[in-house]
């Protein structure tokens, strides 16, 4: 098989992780309500896990420079959300939270570098590109699991916030095939580009969603928001 066919199958594949949402469609109003303040806890963990766990160390060891990427990646996200709020908000009221768009621009980054990395897998080998998109999409599934409760939570429907989270996912393919094209440059893109995402999802998991969390301040609460937090950081230490 073309190589260039499998790095879009293999892309098209961990794509589709991204509707892992479709699990909680069929829960009623009042627990969908009760699960999804849940999740906000759990995205707030997988963001830190993923940031901090998965894409930061390999970052500084390959480009010491990265730090600044990362501080740049957290300032652009808070010019972006003053944007998306004065767009987006009236006085105290919003019709969608600012951070969702955050959010989603984040996730397309790392979809994006994701299918370059799976391609470059697929180019050296192609046991070793299965290997490899077999691991992106075990990550995966806590992810998405976590930016379709943000998404939720911010005021989107569930079937909107599935269609987004799934048009996000497909930012993959589109690495995929850059990735193909330019294999030698894949380190240089990949090496900037992930600590940029990263900085974004570190201001997303602690300037917006852990104030979130904050608004319900009992002791029962606190020690459920600290577990699902801890759950999704455990996750990406095991993985």
């Amino acid at each position: 098989m073309n190589v260039l066919i499998q790095i879009t199958l293999a892309n098209v594949l961990a794509s589709l992780i991204s509707l892992v949402g479709i699990a909680f469609v069929k829960a009623s109003g009042r627990a969908f309500g009760k699960i999804i303040t849940w999740l906000i806890s759990f995205a707030s963990g997988t963001l830190i896990g993923v940031a901090f766990l998965r894409m930061l160390p390999n970052s500084f060891k390959n480009n010491p420079g990265a730090v600044y990427t990362v501080a740049l990646g957290i300032l652009s996200f808070f010019v972006l959300e003053k944007f998306f709020r004065w767009r987006h908000c009236h006085g105290e009221k919003c019709e969608v939270h600012s951070f969702a768009y955050l959010n989603l621009i984040g996730d397309s980054l790392h979809n994006f570098v994701d299918g370059m990395i799976i391609a470059g897998s697929f180019v050296t080998d192609v046991k070793f590109g299965l290997l490899v998109t077999l691991a992106i999409i075990m990550h995966e599934i806590p992810q998405e699991l976590g930016d379709f409760a943000v998404l939720v939570h911010a005021g989107f429907s569930v079937k909107k916030a599935l269609t987004l989270n799934f048009l996000t996912a497909l930012w993959a393919i589109a690495g995929g095939l850059l990735g193909y094209v330019f294999t030698e440059k894949i380190i240089v893109i990949k090496d900037n580009l992930i600590p940029f995402a990263a900085g974004g999802f570190i201001y997303v998991a602690l300037a917006d969603l852990v104030p979130e969390l904050h608004k319900k301040f009992s002791l029962t609460d606190s020690i459920l928001q600290l577990l699902f937090i801890l759950v999704g950081i455990f996750i990406f230490a095991v993985l």
